[in-house]
């Protein structure tokens, strides 16, 4: 027998769990104003989406298209919402779109200031880059464990869940956008007397900003992602959808709910890789 040596064996569960009780105990304030805060954005946001009319939210959809792709796109999206209609999942997929956007809104105002101090310290970029690695390796259940303990099941750590789980793209990007900005800029930015705050925004977030909205894009595509994985803790919207096709076995619906998902995977996709492209072509012409 090889097994491993039983003497030798150590369970830090245990202090985890010490810890974690600690917390729920000491810090509960703390707990309930993020969980009420949370709450409080999304029901506005959901109630914002449902309360705007299905065809005019397809209208919406159509001219941002025509405006940043083609009128081909504009007609292709615009059927695929209307496909979603007719499935329906208007208010799921409504749901869906809530958690995708606030997720998406709150990571990178967390993850753009953290990106930027980051590309102003190589000590702190040290520290970050093994962190955000283990973070985009980490499977994307795990991250269901600590909002579970802290806020039971339900929307927000679903939410919570989604945010950690979108966080490193954004931090990743803007930190090499930021790095990447030729030194000649910079030090032309400098030798006109701008100073630290001055040069980041007038010279620095403009030339580093189509890396960003990549970044951007992929934040938003990975909050996508952790829809299906957030309904295992209570998360209403497609995610639940599926996986209650799952349970079931219910084919149709869950290739009704699964083909829905991919949709909006398509037109957010390509809807924020446009406004990038956009983006970029104008910085371009900007400097030249």
């Amino acid at each position: 027998m090889f097994a491993f040596p039983e003497k030798l064996t150590f369970h830090i569960g245990n202090y985890i769990d010490i810890i974690v009780s600690w917390l729920t105990v000491h810090w509960t304030g703390l707990f309930d104003a993020i969980k009420t805060g949370l709450l409080w954005v999304f029901v506005n946001l959901n109630d914002f989406l449902l309360w705007v009319p299905w065809w005019y939210f397809i209208l919406v959809i159509f001219l941002l298209a025509c405006q940043y792709k083609s009128i081909w796109s504009g007609i292709l999206y615009s059927a695929f919402l209307f496909l979603i209609g007719m499935f329906g999942l208007w208010e799921a997929t409504m749901y869906t779109l809530t958690i995708v956007i606030a997720s998406m809104v709150i990571t990178i105002i967390i993850g753009l200031p953290l990106g930027i101090i980051m590309a102003s310290s190589n000590r702190l970029e040290t520290v970050m880059k093994p962190l955000l690695d283990a973070m985009q390796t980490m499977p994307s259940f795990v991250y269901l464990i600590p909002g579970i303990f802290f806020f039971g099941l339900g929307l927000v750590p679903g939410v919570l869940s989604t945010i950690i789980y979108a966080l490193p793209p954004i931090m990743r990007l803007t930190n090499l956008a930021i790095r990447g900005v030729p030194q000649e800029v910079v030090e032309a930015g400098l030798s006109f007397g701008s100073s630290k705050w001055q040069l980041l925004r007038k010279v620095q977030i403009p030339q580093a900003l189509p890396t960003i909205m990549t970044g951007v894009n992929q934040t938003t595509m990975m909050a996508l992602a952790m829809v299906v994985v957030a309904s295992m803790v209570g998360v209403e919207g497609l995610g639940l959808e599926v996986l209650s096709a799952l349970n079931r076995i219910d084919v149709a619906q869950g290739f009704e709910a699964g083909i829905s998902i991919v949709f909006i995977a398509i037109i957010i996709d390509r809807l924020t890789l446009a406004i990038s492209d956009r983006t970029q072509s104008k910085t371009r012409k900007g400097y030249n």
